[in-house]
C-alpha cells in the first residue's frame, strides 16, 4: 500500500510466467498468437484516480469528475509527467506497465482461466463499456466513467481491466504487428507515432474492444476521456 497525502492505492504482484499473447479470432493486430515470457512485476490494483493523480499533480484534467473514477483526459506524455513527480514523492520506480505485463495481468497471469474478459466471460460482470454506459445517453447517471473497483475483479484481485478506461501502455505501437517467435520480456519497438493502449473503455464501440487481446492505439500528446492509466513497478 503506497500513501500520498492521505490517499492510497494499491499495486498487485504478478508472479513471472509464460502465457500465450494475442488472439488469432480477433483483428489482424491480435495475431498470431505467440508465447510470451515475463519477469515478475507489480502493477495498479485499478486505474489511477483522480484523487491520487490531483495529489501528485495538483490539479484534475478529468471530464467526468469524481474524486474514485479514474483520470482520463490525460495523454502519454502527461503521464509521464505524472509518475516523474510519482517516482520524486515516493522514492520508487513507477512506470506504464509493457503491452505484454499489461495482458498478462489482464489475463489472470498464472491464475488465469482463460476468460474472454479480465475475469471473466460475463462482460456485464466485470467492465463499464458501450452498452452499460456511452448508450445510456448523457442524462443517465451510468454514462461516462465508473468508480474504480465497482464490478468484479479478476483471477489476480485486478478490478477494471476490461472497460472504464482504455489503459495507456508504454510501448509503442509496432506497424508490423506480432512475431511468431517466443519472446522474453518484450518491451515493442524502440520508436513510433502512436502507443499501445489496451482494455476498452465507457465508450468503445462493443464488448469486442473490452476483450483482454484488444490493442489499440493513441497518439502521445492527446487526451481522450475515454484514456487512462495504471502503475506498474
Amino acid at each position: 500500500m503506497v500513501i500520498i497525502d492521505d490517499v492510497t492505492f494499491k499495486m498487485i504482484r504478478i508472479e513471472g510466467g509464460t502465457f500465450q499473447m494475442g488472439s488469432n479470432d480477433g483483428y489482424d493486430r491480435e495475431k498470431p498468437v505467440h508465447q510470451v515470457t515475463l519477469s515478475s512485476f507489480s502493477i495498479g490494483q485499478t486505474e489511477v484516480t483522480q484523487e491520487l493523480w490531483e495529489a501528485v499533480m495538483g490539479t484534475n484534467p478529468s471530464e467526468f469528475k469524481g474524486s474514485k473514477h479514474p483520470v482520463e483526459s490525460v495523454s502519454w506524455n502527461d503521464c509521464q509527467a505524472f509518475i516523474s513527480k510519482l517516482n520524486e514523492l515516493t522514492g520508487k520506480t513507477f512506470r506504464l506497465p509493457t503491452e505484454a505485463e499489461w495482458e498478462f495481468a489482464a489475463r489472470g497471469g498464472n491464475m488465469s482461466k482463460g476468460y474472454t474478459y479480465s475475469g471473466s466471460n460475463t462482460i456485464d460482470d466485470v467492465a463499464w463499456y458501450y452498452h452499460n454506459s456511452y448508450d445510456k445517453g448523457e442524462s443517465s447517471p451510468d454514462y461516462g466513467t465508473h468508480e474504480v473497483g465497482a464490478k468484479a475483479p479478476n483471477e489476480l484481485g485486478i478490478y477494471d481491466m476490461s472497460g472504464n478506461v482504455y489503459e495507456l501502455c508504454q510501448d509503442w505501437e509496432s506497424s508490423n504487428y506480432y512475431s511468431n517467435s517466443p519472446v522474453n520480456n518484450p518491451a515493442g519497438p524502440a520508436s513510433g507515432s502512436f502507443r499501445v493502449c489496451r482494455g476498452g473503455s465507457w465508450y468503445g464501440d462493443d464488448a469486442t474492444v473490452c476483450r483482454v487481446a484488444y490493442r489499440c492505439s493513441s497518439e502521445p500528446t492527446y487526451p481522450d476521456s475515454s484514456v487512462g492509466f495504471r502503475l506498474a513497478l
